[in-house]
């Protein structure tokens, strides 16, 4: 348990609706002390981010469409496109799940097409949030999302009234079959969970815990 590369499988997270410049700035220092892979910060911190890790290989995530994926796909491709021009190489965008379960599908596809399309060179995953979806329905988007290019396909916001899941994380790696990876968030606030998750399969985790998730790891590497 204590030996896994644990830093290197962590996007920490600073997502809440009440984050200053203060806490991206600090969510940086942490990234840098921890090693962790990225910082997600909202769009409007992106620049602040970029500073705060330069002369690192730390990098810098946005969500896009975030809560709730129902903007237009004009405007989450307009949010995408200008994250990356900041300085963003990560994006997480938010299944427009509306249009899932009004059986969509073409439209669906289409957008996370144009989401992948339009910002070559970065990161692409999509957000499922698993807990509204059936599981017919979390297959369906999973393969509309392979087909549509993405690196990831990701459970869930973190804002939704459920999280990242055992279940569903062995779920959506079965689902997309090798074609793209998997990344647990929303809920993970210990190392058991952490761990819990990536035996299940999933090959990134997201979120804000990450630095006490990091301290039960650092302890647990002493003790061996």
């Amino acid at each position: 348990m204590a030996l896994r590369p644990l830093p290197s499988l962590i996007d920490h997270t600073v997502l809440r609706p009440e984050t200053t410049k203060a806490d991206v700035v600090r969510a940086c220092e942490e990234a840098r002390r921890y090693g962790f892979v990225v910082v997600f910060v909202a769009p409007c911190y992106v620049d602040h981010a970029v500073a705060a890790l330069a002369g690192t290989r730390i990098q810098v995530g946005a969500p896009i469409g975030f809560p709730h994926g129902s903007q237009t796909t004009r405007t989450k491709v307009g949010e995408a496109v200008e994250a990356c021009k900041r300085g963003a190489t990560e994006l997480d965008m938010v299944l427009n799940i509306g249009r899932l379960k009004s059986e969509d599908y073409d439209a669906v596809r289409r957008e996370i097409a144009e989401f992948v399309q339009s910002t070559p060179g970065a990161g692409h995953k999509v957000i499922l949030e698993t807990c509204y979806l059936t599981q017919q329905e979390k297959m369906i988007a999973c393969r509309l999302a392979v087909d549509a290019g993405v690196d990831y396909v990701k459970t869930s916001t973190g804002i939704g009234p459920g999280g990242a899941t055992v279940e569903d994380v062995r779920w959506l790696k079965e689902a997309v079959a090798g074609q793209a990876k998997v990344k647990a968030a929303g809920g993970i606030r210990d190392l058991k969970t952490a761990l819990a998750l990536l035996d299940a399969g999933a090959d990134r985790l997201g979120t804000s815990a990450s630095v006490a998730i990091m301290e039960e790891w650092l302890a647990a590497r002493k003790q061996r």
